[in-house]
Protein backbone atom coordinates (compact mmCIF):
# COMPACT_ATOMS: atom_id res chain seq x y z
CA UNK A 1 0.00 0.00 0.00
CA UNK A 2 1.44 3.41 -1.20
CA UNK A 3 1.14 6.65 0.92
CA UNK A 4 0.93 9.87 -0.53
CA UNK A 5 1.93 13.21 0.97
CA UNK A 6 1.37 17.03 0.24
CA UNK A 7 5.16 18.84 0.89
CA UNK A 8 6.33 22.12 0.36
CA UNK A 9 9.04 22.59 -2.91
CA UNK A 10 11.16 24.84 -0.11
CA UNK A 11 11.14 22.13 2.56
CA UNK A 12 12.50 18.88 0.20
CA UNK A 13 16.02 17.29 1.41
CA UNK A 14 18.78 16.73 -0.87
CA UNK A 15 17.96 12.89 -0.45
CA UNK A 16 14.61 13.56 -1.28
CA UNK A 17 15.22 15.63 -4.34
CA UNK A 18 17.85 13.20 -5.29
CA UNK A 19 15.27 9.94 -5.56
CA UNK A 20 12.95 12.57 -7.59
CA UNK A 21 14.89 12.81 -10.16
CA UNK A 22 16.50 9.30 -10.16
CA UNK A 23 12.69 8.03 -10.45
CA UNK A 24 12.78 10.72 -13.73
CA UNK A 25 14.88 9.92 -15.43
CA UNK A 26 14.29 6.14 -15.34
CA UNK A 27 11.42 7.03 -17.13
CA UNK A 28 12.30 9.41 -19.58
CA UNK A 29 14.82 10.41 -21.53
CA UNK A 30 16.80 13.15 -21.88
CA UNK A 31 16.44 14.67 -18.78
CA UNK A 32 18.64 17.20 -17.32
CA UNK A 33 19.12 17.32 -13.31
CA UNK A 34 20.07 20.96 -13.64
CA UNK A 35 16.70 21.57 -15.46
CA UNK A 36 15.14 19.72 -13.25
CA UNK A 37 16.12 21.76 -10.21
CA UNK A 38 15.05 24.95 -11.93
CA UNK A 39 11.53 23.13 -13.07
CA UNK A 40 10.94 21.96 -9.35
CA UNK A 41 11.88 25.43 -7.84
CA UNK A 42 9.43 27.51 -10.07
CA UNK A 43 6.74 25.17 -8.23
CA UNK A 44 5.18 25.46 -4.94
CA UNK A 45 3.94 22.00 -4.24
CA UNK A 46 4.89 18.28 -4.88
CA UNK A 47 2.70 15.53 -4.11
CA UNK A 48 5.09 12.30 -2.52
CA UNK A 49 3.87 8.97 -3.56
CA UNK A 50 6.58 6.24 -1.21
CA UNK A 51 5.90 2.61 -0.63
CA UNK A 52 6.45 0.91 3.32
CA UNK A 53 10.10 1.53 2.83
CA UNK A 54 9.43 5.12 2.48
CA UNK A 55 11.40 4.41 -0.87
CA UNK A 56 9.57 7.23 -3.61
CA UNK A 57 7.72 5.49 -6.03
CA UNK A 58 6.11 8.65 -7.33
CA UNK A 59 5.90 12.50 -7.59
CA UNK A 60 3.90 15.46 -9.06
CA UNK A 61 4.77 19.11 -8.75
CA UNK A 62 2.66 21.69 -8.65
CA UNK A 63 2.39 25.47 -9.41
CA UNK A 64 -0.97 27.50 -7.99
CA UNK A 65 -1.25 31.05 -9.21
CA UNK A 66 -3.96 33.30 -10.20
CA UNK A 67 -4.64 35.56 -13.51
CA UNK A 68 -7.65 37.55 -14.72
CA UNK A 69 -8.79 36.56 -18.00
CA UNK A 70 -11.40 38.31 -19.92
CA UNK A 71 -12.47 40.12 -16.75
CA UNK A 72 -13.16 36.72 -15.07
CA UNK A 73 -11.29 35.78 -12.04
CA UNK A 74 -9.37 32.83 -12.42
CA UNK A 75 -7.04 30.18 -10.75
CA UNK A 76 -4.64 27.77 -12.81
CA UNK A 77 -3.10 24.25 -11.43
CA UNK A 78 -0.26 23.81 -13.51
CA UNK A 79 1.05 19.91 -13.32
CA UNK A 80 4.70 20.10 -13.79
CA UNK A 81 6.63 16.96 -13.82
CA UNK A 82 4.50 13.87 -13.14
CA UNK A 83 5.83 9.94 -13.05
CA UNK A 84 4.89 7.04 -11.34
CA UNK A 85 6.87 4.17 -11.41
CA UNK A 86 5.67 1.36 -13.51
CA UNK A 87 5.36 -1.23 -11.51
CA UNK A 88 2.69 0.98 -9.42
CA UNK A 89 0.63 1.67 -12.90
CA UNK A 90 -2.85 1.41 -11.88
CA UNK A 91 -2.80 2.60 -8.91
CA UNK A 92 -4.50 5.76 -7.90
CA UNK A 93 -3.24 7.04 -4.58
CA UNK A 94 -1.28 9.99 -6.38
CA UNK A 95 -4.39 11.01 -8.59
CA UNK A 96 -7.08 11.11 -5.56
CA UNK A 97 -5.03 12.82 -3.63
CA UNK A 98 -4.14 15.16 -6.29
CA UNK A 99 -8.20 15.80 -6.75
CA UNK A 100 -8.27 16.51 -2.75
CA UNK A 101 -5.92 19.14 -2.75
CA UNK A 102 -7.47 20.93 -5.63
CA UNK A 103 -10.58 20.89 -3.68
CA UNK A 104 -8.34 22.07 -0.53
CA UNK A 105 -6.98 24.84 -2.97
CA UNK A 106 -10.47 25.22 -4.94
CA UNK A 107 -11.91 25.98 -1.07
CA UNK A 108 -9.28 29.36 -0.74
CA UNK A 109 -11.03 31.16 -3.63
CA UNK A 110 -14.99 29.81 -4.28
CA UNK A 111 -15.43 32.64 -6.06
CA UNK A 112 -12.99 32.06 -8.73
CA UNK A 113 -12.95 29.84 -11.75
CA UNK A 114 -10.64 27.13 -11.08
CA UNK A 115 -8.70 25.68 -14.30
CA UNK A 116 -6.40 22.58 -14.17
CA UNK A 117 -3.44 23.05 -16.85
CA UNK A 118 -1.32 21.04 -17.80
CA UNK A 119 1.03 19.94 -20.86
CA UNK A 120 0.83 16.02 -21.26
CA UNK A 121 4.10 14.20 -22.87
CA UNK A 122 2.19 10.72 -23.26
CA UNK A 123 -1.36 9.37 -23.76
CA UNK A 124 -1.22 7.78 -20.40
CA UNK A 125 -1.43 11.51 -19.13
CA UNK A 126 -4.09 12.80 -21.27
CA UNK A 127 -6.25 9.81 -20.30
CA UNK A 128 -6.68 10.92 -17.18
CA UNK A 129 -9.07 13.78 -18.44
CA UNK A 130 -11.72 11.52 -19.09
CA UNK A 131 -11.45 9.12 -16.22
CA UNK A 132 -11.81 12.27 -14.07
CA UNK A 133 -14.25 15.00 -15.73
CA UNK A 134 -16.86 15.23 -18.11
CA UNK A 135 -15.46 18.61 -20.39
CA UNK A 136 -11.82 19.25 -21.03
CA UNK A 137 -10.10 20.69 -23.94
CA UNK A 138 -9.04 19.73 -26.80
CA UNK A 139 -11.38 16.79 -26.52
CA UNK A 140 -12.60 14.96 -29.61
CA UNK A 141 -15.72 14.98 -29.55
CA UNK A 142 -16.37 18.59 -28.14
CA UNK A 143 -14.69 22.40 -29.62
CA UNK A 144 -13.52 24.41 -26.98
CA UNK A 145 -15.63 27.13 -26.03
CA UNK A 146 -13.96 30.60 -26.61
CA UNK A 147 -13.45 31.32 -23.64
CA UNK A 148 -11.56 28.00 -22.57
CA UNK A 149 -9.80 28.61 -26.08
CA UNK A 150 -8.44 31.78 -24.93
CA UNK A 151 -7.26 31.50 -21.64
CA UNK A 152 -5.54 28.10 -22.95
CA UNK A 153 -3.70 30.03 -25.39
CA UNK A 154 -3.00 32.49 -22.78
CA UNK A 155 -1.46 30.10 -20.68
CA UNK A 156 0.18 28.43 -23.07
CA UNK A 157 1.90 31.49 -24.59
CA UNK A 158 3.13 33.25 -21.02
CA UNK A 159 4.42 29.91 -19.79
CA UNK A 160 6.68 28.96 -23.43
CA UNK A 161 6.24 31.44 -25.73
CA UNK A 162 7.89 30.69 -28.89
CA UNK A 163 7.80 27.33 -28.47
CA UNK A 164 4.58 27.47 -28.29
CA UNK A 165 2.77 26.21 -31.15
CA UNK A 166 -0.86 27.90 -31.31
CA UNK A 167 -2.36 26.22 -34.39
CA UNK A 168 -1.15 22.63 -33.32
CA UNK A 169 -1.93 23.10 -29.57
CA UNK A 170 1.27 21.63 -28.49
CA UNK A 171 4.65 22.65 -27.06
CA UNK A 172 7.77 21.96 -29.53
CA UNK A 173 11.30 22.74 -28.60
CA UNK A 174 14.32 22.96 -30.47
CA UNK A 175 15.97 19.96 -28.61
CA UNK A 176 13.77 17.07 -25.95
CA UNK A 177 13.92 18.07 -22.77
CA UNK A 178 12.36 15.32 -21.51
CA UNK A 179 10.45 12.86 -23.65
CA UNK A 180 9.15 8.80 -22.28
CA UNK A 181 11.65 6.00 -22.91
CA UNK A 182 11.24 4.38 -25.99
CA UNK A 183 9.48 0.93 -24.35
CA UNK A 184 7.05 3.37 -22.16
CA UNK A 185 6.25 5.41 -25.55
CA UNK A 186 5.13 2.07 -26.92
CA UNK A 187 0.96 2.65 -27.37
CA UNK A 188 -0.55 -0.88 -27.86
CA UNK A 189 -2.69 -2.19 -30.73
CA UNK A 190 -5.62 -2.57 -27.41
CA UNK A 191 -4.64 1.09 -26.25
CA UNK A 192 -4.88 2.21 -29.92
CA UNK A 193 -8.69 1.38 -30.03
CA UNK A 194 -9.34 3.94 -27.43
CA UNK A 195 -10.86 7.27 -28.51
CA UNK A 196 -8.66 9.42 -26.30
CA UNK A 197 -5.66 7.55 -27.41
CA UNK A 198 -6.05 7.53 -30.91
CA UNK A 199 -7.33 11.77 -30.46
CA UNK A 200 -3.92 12.03 -28.87
CA UNK A 201 -2.03 10.49 -31.36
CA UNK A 202 -3.79 12.58 -33.88
CA UNK A 203 -3.08 15.85 -32.21
CA UNK A 204 0.56 15.54 -31.12
CA UNK A 205 2.12 12.85 -33.57
CA UNK A 206 5.85 13.64 -32.11
CA UNK A 207 5.03 12.52 -28.81
CA UNK A 208 7.64 10.65 -28.74
CA UNK A 209 10.25 13.03 -29.43
CA UNK A 210 9.19 15.21 -26.76
CA UNK A 211 6.28 17.47 -27.90
CA UNK A 212 3.72 17.94 -25.24
CA UNK A 213 0.06 18.40 -26.05
CA UNK A 214 -1.87 21.66 -23.80
CA UNK A 215 -5.10 20.89 -22.18
CA UNK A 216 -7.10 22.72 -19.53
CA UNK A 217 -9.97 21.30 -17.31
CA UNK A 218 -12.42 23.01 -15.43
CA UNK A 219 -11.89 22.35 -11.42
CA UNK A 220 -15.74 22.88 -11.09
CA UNK A 221 -17.90 19.93 -8.97
CA UNK A 222 -20.68 19.89 -12.03
CA UNK A 223 -17.56 19.33 -14.45
CA UNK A 224 -16.06 16.22 -12.90
CA UNK A 225 -17.28 12.54 -12.97
CA UNK A 226 -18.72 10.91 -9.46
CA UNK A 227 -15.48 9.87 -7.51
CA UNK A 228 -14.03 12.65 -8.66
CA UNK A 229 -16.21 14.99 -7.33
CA UNK A 230 -16.28 13.58 -4.14
CA UNK A 231 -12.73 13.78 -3.61
CA UNK A 232 -12.99 17.19 -4.91
CA UNK A 233 -15.38 18.00 -1.64
CA UNK A 234 -13.43 15.49 0.52
CA UNK A 235 -10.21 17.83 0.14
CA UNK A 236 -12.24 21.28 1.07
CA UNK A 237 -13.29 19.38 4.10
CA UNK A 238 -10.65 17.38 4.92
CA UNK A 239 -7.51 19.23 4.09
CA UNK A 240 -4.55 17.42 2.70
CA UNK A 241 -1.48 17.88 5.44
CA UNK A 242 1.51 19.79 4.25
Amino acid sequence: MLSCRLHDVAALDDATRDQMYALLARHYAATDRQRFEEDLAAKQWVLLLTDAQAQLQGFSTLHVYAVVHQDRDCRIVYSGDTVIDRAHWGEQGLAFNWLRLAGQLRSQAPQARWYWFLISKGHRTYRYLPAFARCFYPHWQHSTPAFEASLLHRLAQDRFGAHYLAEQGIVRFPQSLGHLQDDLARISPREQHHPAVRFFLERNPGYAQGHELCCLCELAPDNLRPLAQRLLNKGASNPCQA
